[in-house]
């Protein structure tokens, strides 16, 4: 008896800790897909929208109404970057009349991001957007892959139905869109790019959660 014992020991040993590992992984792996889809459902409990104030280092403020329920990691992102006065500082680095201004890169030059990248919320990504690039509308900012917007984003001041579908449309200008204008108005040279003094959000009350990131 102890003999059978003894040479079953081993065997049922090293099954158990398989068991365990198993069971470990199918708990981690159920942790990331709940903590994915309550980032993803959690424009549900949200009330009223989020409202985003540009203010201008001249003290023009334009002021965007976000859409969580049309690109919620998006709007997650802008506002966890916001909170963090990641943007305070930073300018409208390209500005290209008829068409858009674009901002939020540390660099200044259109190469620099926050460190990190988010999936690319839009139609030919597999991500449901219908928000139209017209004027006044706020989009995110990417290079030739679709989950490499970080932190630089564009203010349309044209309707332009080409991005439709392609970039990651967020939100709205609701007040200041003649700041806007000024804006494009300004010189472009690096050394007077427009700056934004801050950038801060009204989130209604709601506690917005942490952006997934691509790893």
């Amino acid at each position: 008896m102890n003999h059978l014992l003894q040479k079953w020991k081993w065997p049922l040993f090293i099954l158990l800790i398989v068991f365990a590992l198993v069971g470990c992984s199918d708990m981690t792996e159920e942790g990331k897909a709940g903590k994915k889809e309550n980032n993803q459902n959690y424009p549900e409990d949200v009330s009223e929208n989020p409202i985003a104030t540009i203010t201008m280092e001249n003290d023009q403020q334009i002021s965007i109404e976000l859409y969580p329920e049309i690109a919620p990691n998006t709007v997650a992102n802008f506002i966890s970057l916001a909170n963090d006065t990641f943007y305070d500082g930073l300018t409208f680095h390209r500005i290209i009349p008829d068409f858009m201004i674009q901002g939020g890169d540390p660099q200044g030059n259109g190469t620099g991001g926050p460190g990190y990248s988010i999936e690319g919320e839009f139609s030919s990504n597999d991500f449901t957007n219908d928000l139209k690039h017209e004027r006044g509308i706020i989009s995110m900012a990417r290079s030739n892959a679709p989950n490499s917007a970080g932190s630089q984003f564009f203010i349309m001041v044209a309707d332009a139905p080409h991005l439709d579908g392609d970039y990651a449309a967020f939100g709205k200008v609701i007040d200041g869109m003649d700041a806007v204008d000024k804006i494009v108005e300004m010189s472009i040279d690096a050394a007077e790019s427009p700056t934004m003094k801050s950038v801060t959000i009204d989130t209604m009350g709601y506690d917005y959660p942490s952006p997934e990131r691509v790893e």
